[in-house]
């Protein structure tokens, strides 16, 4: 895992998940929790994108929990399956 700085994990806060694939194929946990979560608030808003801030409180992730939650949003980011667009 690699340390990010205070700036950057802040312009992560204010971005927004998009959900492109709707695939959990090869996915680890947390990956699939990602992919649940926005399917699951495209069933009820009609909208396949969230933001990250909102997505940690619901998940209540805190510590070592957040840090492997960047990680797997950079790994869906990697296999097309999200796009992060940083606002």
């Amino acid at each position: 895992m690699v340390r990010r700085s205070g700036k950057e994990t802040q312009k992560m806060f204010k971005a927004v998940v998009v959900l492109l694939r709707n695939t959990t194929w090869k996915c680890g946990k947390v990956e699939r929790l990602v992919i649940e979560y926005l399917q699951s608030h495209l069933m009820r808003y009609g909208t396949p994108k969230s933001s990250i801030k909102e997505m940690t409180q619901h998940l209540n992730l805190k510590g070592k929990q957040r840090s492997e939650f960047f990680d797997a949003l950079k790994r869906l980011e990697r296999r097309h399956i999200i796009e992060i667009k940083i606002s």
